[in-house]
Order: C-alpha cells, then sequence, then structure tokens
C-alpha cells in the first residue's frame, strides 16, 4: 500500500533527521569541550564531552532504529536476497554479514545483495558496493556486479 510505504519513509526520515541532529549537537559540544580544556577549564570541558557523549549515544539509538525499521519492511523478499537500500555502510556490512552466515547455514550457493547504484547517495557515488566488494574480500568469497542489474552483488557461498 503505498500510503503505508510513504508513512514508513516518514519515520524512517524522520529518525535519520534527528539522529543527525543530535550528531551536530554531539559535535557542537565536543568542539566546545576542547576549547574549554584549551582555556584550562577542566571542569566544564568534562561537563560537555559528558553531554556530547550522550548525544552520541542518542544518536547511535536513533539511527539503529532507523537501520531496524527500514530493514524490517525488506523481510519480505526472498531467502538469498538482501535489499541494503536506505542503510549506511556500517549498517549494510553488519547486516550483510548476517545474511550470509545465515545463507551459509540454510545451504544456499549464493546471495544476491542488493546494494543500489548509488543514485540517492551524496555525489551519486555508490559507497554500500565497493564496501561490501571489499569485505567479499576480506572473507575471501567470489562476488560479481550481476550483469543484468548493475546494483545488484552475487556473492558465491560455495
Amino acid at each position: 500500500d503505498q500510503n503505508q510505504g510513504n508513512q514508513q519513509n516518514e519515520h524512517y526520515t524522520s529518525l535519520r533527521a534527528k539522529a543527525n541532529q543530535e550528531g551536530d549537537a554531539m559535535a557542537k559540544c565536543f568542539q566546545q569541550s576542547h576549547e574549554a580544556y584549551s582555556r584550562r577549564e577542566g571542569a566544564l570541558a568534562k561537563e560537555l564531552s559528558e553531554k556530547g557523549k550522550k548525544h552520541e549515544r542518542t544518536m547511535e539509538a536513533l539511527n539503529a532504529e532507523a537501520s531496524a525499521w527500514i530493514f524490517r519492511g525488506m523481510l519480505s523478499f526472498k531467502p538469498g536476497e538482501l535489499d541494503l537500500h536506505g542503510l549506511y555502510v556500517k549498517e549494510a556490512i553488519s547486516y550483510s554479514d548476517k545474511a550470509i552466515k545465515e545463507a551459509r547455514q540454510r545451504g544456499d550457493s549464493q546471495i544476491r545483495l542488493i546494494v543500489g547504484k548509488g543514485l540517492h547517495s551524496n555525489g551519486h557515488v555508490a559507497k554500500i558496493k565497493p564496501a561490501l566488494e571489499d569485505l567479499m574480500k576480506q572473507l575471501n568469497l567470489p562476488v560479481e556486479v550481476d550483469p543484468q542489474n548493475t546494483g545488484v552483488l552475487i556473492v558465491q557461498l560455495a
């Protein structure tokens, strides 16, 4: 249902926006903490640092909620296929690693990782695809780009 998709998208977008705000607040606190430390105001520096760490924890929690939210919507895909659109690179790596382990346990010979072409990334440069290609090299897993869709990596498991 299109309306449900928009609500999910709005919820996801809202979570990411709140996480970005927390990240900005974190950076500001850490910068102010550094400046206070430079002025030998240790107590203020510590207070600002702790405040920055709190913003960091909140940011990480919001990003985790956003990635879990978007990932839940992708569970309708067939086994052996994983859509990673909308995730940050770190999240995509984590979900891919888990999916590969599950696919191996099922005895699958391959898994298709839908990484996208980078069209929605800053500068339209793919970020997930090269990171997962590097991961597959580290795991010694053969990987190829789907000849029918350059936004899909096919990883051989057996």
